[in-house]
This record gives C-alpha cells, structure tokens and sequence, in this order.
C-alpha cells in the first residue's frame, strides 16, 4: 500500500509520515523542502520525496505522482504568518484538493483510492445540517471575512462533499476534523463522534496532533476504520480523565 502525503513537512503531516513507515507502508510526499523531516525518515526505504510546490506542478506531473497510490492525505495548511494568512496562494488547501482528485481521475484507477482532508471543527459538516449558536454563527462569520485560511478549509471539504460526493467510482473521502490542536509525544486514548460535541469558539476541546496521525493511518490502514467514516468529516477529541 503506498499513501501520497502533501502537507508533509507540517507538524501534523511530518508524524502522519512517521506513523505510516513505522506500520510498513510506502509513503510518497511532496514538499518544497525536507529540512523539517528527520534524518531517520528521510532516508527510510519505503519514503520517496518530490520535492516541489504542489500548486507549481503540471496536470501530467501530478497524474504520475498519485499513479499508484491507495490513497492520498492532505495536511496542508497556512503558515500562521501574516504573508501566510492574507498572501498568496489564498486557495492552497482547496486548489490542491481538486487537483489532486483530478489527477486521481486521470489515472482511472481500477479500485477506489482514499482522500483524507485535515480540516477543523471551525468547519461545519453541511451533510448533517450541525446545529451551532447564534453566537458562534458570527463568529464564524467574521472570520470569513478576514481569515482567508478559514474560508479555504471551508471550501475544500466542500468540495469533497459536493464535486466528489458519496458516489464518485474512484474517490473515496473522509474529513478529519481536530479541535485545539496541541503537542503530545505519544498517542493516547481519544473520541471520535461525527459532529461536534462542543463548541469550536466558546468551548474547545482539544486534539494532540499526534492523535489526529494515529487516525488518519487507521482510516489509510485499516478497512474497517474506513468503512466506518469515509464519506462523513469524523471530528476527533482528546480522550478527558474521568
């Protein structure tokens, strides 16, 4: 089984990176640079690197990168900076997401591959109608006016939920949505509910992200995982001590 990672030298996707070697799978990523990845990775025999801006590559570039692979994973983001909030590309998440569908497309694979989207509980799943305050609506609200990153991660779930859909005959799709995100050295026990049990602004829980890599190589790895939330944006919690 081989994973295509964009997103990879992020501080989520450099430990979906490792967790999916240290389980045995082949993991192709791109990215502008491999600094961030430690040495033992990047010279591990099952990680191949392409090293480029994803939005820079051509149609038959990116066909011949996802030929191949099981499934693919985004965990890009925006740099919190103010270049990476308010610069260019504005629609990173969302330009790559359709892309990479495309290319999965163009290739007409024989079985259905997996698209795994990082996305955040500030982001509704439409499908259920989630029921959210007056108060967080606008809040929501605002920060799509002035956090273009927000109104990315919004439309590139949309775009899986809509363009994609719950149909299509070579992708398959799951949103995972992290609440708080933190850092943890290890995996511990967490939640997986298919909406928010609380609220993103007024009430956050949170995500160790080394959580939020355990799941997505359980969704890539395990078929009844898969089976459970493909087609859905499952949001994951940090299990609470009782």
């Amino acid at each position: 089984m081989t994973t295509l990672i964009v997103g990879a030298s992020g501080a989520t996707g450099r430990l979906l990176v490792e967790e999916l070697l240290n389980r045995g799978q082949k993991v192709k990523i791109i990215v502008r640079s491999p600094d961030s990845l430690s040495n033992t990775v990047k010279n591990h025999e099952n990680l191949s690197i392409i090293q480029a801006n994803i939005l820079d590559l051509s149609d038959t570039e990116m066909a011949e990168i996802v030929k191949g692979c099981n499934a693919v994973a985004s965990c890009l983001g925006h740099n919190l900076t103010f270049k990476g909030i308010f610069g260019r590309p504005r629609r990173l998440v969302t330009d790559a997401t359709s892309r990479l569908c495309d290319a999965i497309r163009a290739n007409n694979p024989q079985k259905p591959v997996k698209f795994l989207l990082m996305n955040t509980t500030g982001n509704s799943n439409r499908d259920l109608n989630e029921q959210i305050s007056f108060g967080q609506k606008c809040v929501i609200g605002l920060l799509r006016l002035v956090l273009p990153p927000h109104v990315d991660n919004e439309r590139a779930a949309d775009y899986l939920r809509t363009q994609v859909g719950q149909n299509d005959p070579v992708i398959q799709w799951a949103a995972i949505r992290p609440d708080g995100l933190i850092d943890e050295a290890e995996a511990t026990k967490y939640e997986l509910h298919k909406s928010p049990i609380r609220s993103a602004i007024f009430d956050a829980g949170s995500t160790s992200r080394i959580n939020v890599a355990h799941f997505m190589a359980n969704l890539i790895s395990v078929d009844t995982s898969w089976q459970m939330w493909k087609g859905q944006m499952p949001v994951i919690y940090n299990q609470t001590q009782a």
